[in-house]
């Protein structure tokens, strides 16, 4: 999802196991759970490559995150608390003080766990676990360090926040897909600089 593999690269898992610190078996493993996503492809007798990955994929794994997300905000808009606000004002301070200072770590902590505490208060555990499977695909890296991105999702969480104190049902579930929308918009346009699908379209091209 960052391109920094390419479509029909080949891993090789003596040098992930190196690079990760572990051993080759756990990197076995990762890619056969990768395989069954359809995030890698196996070659018998050559080994694992990256699979394809096109711009519909793209847009497809953030409207379904986006979908999710509008519909836990709904719930939440619904059962949200002062005390709950509070918490959600919190994380969104430190996620202000994380990007401001160029904490990377401390920005994709701040980020997640502000969602986490948004999605605990809308309750439906099976619908939480969904969108975090599908958010697995997101960089976090790539955008933590994006400083364009953090003051975008500072100013989107605070707006967030205000809507619930607001009871503004419609502009919370504006400020959520914005979230994923500028998500997207941000990935697509990295992917494009990185030449990853003129790559693409060139291999499906030869085949």
């Amino acid at each position: 999802m960052t391109a920094d593999l390419r479509p029909g690269d080949f891993i090789r898992l003596d040098d992930v196991a190196e690079e990760l610190g572990v051993s080759v078996t756990p990197v076995r493993e990762a890619l056969l759970t990768l395989r069954g996503e359809g995030m890698v492809d196996l070659e018998p007798h050559r080994g694992y490559r990256v699979g394809p990955l096109d711009r519909v994929d793209v847009d497809d794994l953030f409207w379904l995150q986006g979908e999710i997300a509008v519909r836990l905000a709904r719930r939440t808009a619904g059962a949200v608390t002062p005390a709950d606000l509070d918490e959600l004002q919190w994380w969104t301070r430190r996620l202000r003080a994380a990007v401001e200072s160029g904490d990377e770590q401390g920005v994709m902590e701040a980020e997640f766990e502000f969602h986490r505490a948004h999605n605990v208060i809308a309750g439906g555990t099976k619908l939480a676990w969904f969108l975090l499977a599908a958010t697995r695909y997101t960089p976090a890296r790539l955008y933590a360090t994006d400083l364009e991105w953090g003051h975008t999702a500072v100013d989107s969480h605070e707006r967030l926040v205000d809507a619930y104190r607001r009871g503004d049902l419609d502009e919370a579930v504006t400020q959520t897909r914005r979230q994923f929308t500028d998500g997207a918009a941000r990935l697509t346009r990295h992917l494009e600089q990185s030449g990853i699908w003129s790559a693409t379209d060139s291999d499906r091209t030869q085949v």
